[in-house]
């Protein structure tokens, strides 16, 4: 993105380290004048005594080379970051002029020298990832942090959602696995193999059982539940006869059921079972009423109204549980962190398979974007502000340029002393 479609933005806010290094700048720029000055007061007083006193020519010449030296390497350092005295000399001011190019060398290195997957396999290969994920997720505490962290992040995706978007999902899903597909045949199979298989048994036992205790339990409500129908003028101590016959019947029979596995309930039981299951699979009619039951039963608005219990019940038990630390969930899955870090740490099978996996899926991402990566490089180097852009590089480096400025005042007079030694010995 070019800096033509979009309006220049700060590099940065200043921090306390921008301020020290403003101070350390201002204090060697300072230092680099303070030279310069000395190298001229100097060249003032040997230049203006020299006749009187001719040692001082040596001295005068060291001056001269150290303010050519100073100024050179002043003109320099300045050139990177502005116009020396606002003058607009050609090839000054680099770093503002060229900042886009600056940035978009800087991407083009990046990508070439760094992200290249020879070079990212060769760093993540001699790098024990695994195991010190092991050893670091096997400490109770910091399990607890990735679970909390991983937690936050699971709630904020949950409350982003949109409710409704779930719930016309959850409708979707339900509509396409429950309601579109037919039951009857998968279902009358599934009930054959139970009826083959004898599985059904253990079910009517259960309900004989049942019965044969709900009818120990409740001899009272068989109280008038035939006599009831008999004729009024019948004295009172039949009609009690014939309830409690009925009664005893009743028990007779279920308990007849549960003695006998060949008795003729279960035998018709078994026999419905059978005609059920065949009917589910092959009888046209009895699918199509399955079907219009099952239809029935899961109408849209019910299915719409049951995605939204669903989820809403799901969605507020999980943001419940998340926001916990003492939730079950949370637990768990800090347990969990701990035991794979556990593993991790000692298994060295398991740290050779998970190294692989990292560095083969860090190779295949750098690859694949390492041209989307670099150009976030030059993309925000093309936003910042040209003059906010040079202040702050000027703060990382300027003060260590500072040093080129005095080591030219320093170097330029002993050059500017030499020169004039060397050219006073040969030629007098």
């Amino acid at each position: 993105m070019s800096a033509s479609t979009n309006p220049p933005v700060a590099a940065s806010f200043e921090t306390p380290a921008d301020r020290e290094r403003r101070r350390g700048l201002r204090t060697m720029k300072g230092v680099a004048l303070g030279a310069l000055v000395f190298m001229a007061v100097l060249f003032a007083f040997s230049f203006a005594f020299q006749q009187e006193v001719p040692g001082l020519a040596y001295l005068r010449a060291a001056a001269e080379g150290g303010m050519v030296g100073a100024l050179a390497d002043w003109f320099a350092v300045t050139a990177l970051f502005r116009h020396p005295l606002g003058i607009p000399i050609p090839h000054t001011a680099i770093i503002p002029s060229r900042k886009d190019e600056i940035g978009r060398t800087l991407g083009e290195f990046v990508e070439t020298e760094f992200l290249r997957g020879d070079v990212v396999r060769a760093k993540l290969e001699q790098t024990a990832i695994s195991a010190r994920l092991g050893e670091w997720l096997s400490v109770p505490a910091h399990a607890d942090r990735v679970a909390a962290e991983a937690s936050v992040m699971a709630s904020s995706v949950l409350r982003a959602l949109s409710d409704d978007d779930v719930r016309d999902v959850i409708e979707e899903l339900a509509r396409e696995h429950l309601i579109v597909p037919e039951w009857g045949p998968p279902l009358g199979e599934w009930l054959g193999r139970i009826i083959d298989a004898g599985a059904h048994r253990g079910a009517v036992d259960l309900a004989a059982d049942t019965i044969a205790a709900w009818l120990a339990a409740n001899h009272a409500a068989f109280s008038g539940l035939v006599s009831q129908r008999l004729p009024s003028w019948l004295p009172s101590v039949a009609q009690r006869l014939v309830d409690d016959t009925v009664y005893n019947e009743a028990v007779k029979f279920v308990a007849a059921v549960q003695a006998d596995p060949h008795h003729a309930a279960r035998v018709a039981i078994d026999g419905y079972l059978t005609r059920l299951a065949d009917n589910l699979q092959h009888d046209p009619v009895t699918i199509g009423r399955f079907e219009d039951a099952k239809l029935a039963v899961f109408d849209s608005p019910r299915v719409r109204e049951l995605a939204a219990e669903a989820w809403t019940t799901a969605k507020t038990g999980l943001l419940r549980s998340l926001a916990d630390p003492e939730s079950g969930l949370r637990r768990r899955a800090a347990e969990a962190l701990t035991e794979v870090g556990g593993r991790l740490a000692t298994d060295a099978a398991l740290q050779r398979r998970v190294d692989t996996w990292v560095t083969d899926a860090a190779v295949f991402l750098v690859d694949r974007y390492r041209h989307d990566i670099a150009s976030i490089i030059t993309d925000t180097v093309e936003r910042w502000d040209p003059a906010e852009t040079t202040e702050k590089i000027e703060l990382m480096v300027g003060r260590d340029l500072q040093y080129i400025r005095l080591n030219g005042t320093i170097v330029g007079a002993l050059a500017g002393l030499a020169i004039f030694a060397i050219a006073h010995a040969l030629l007098g």
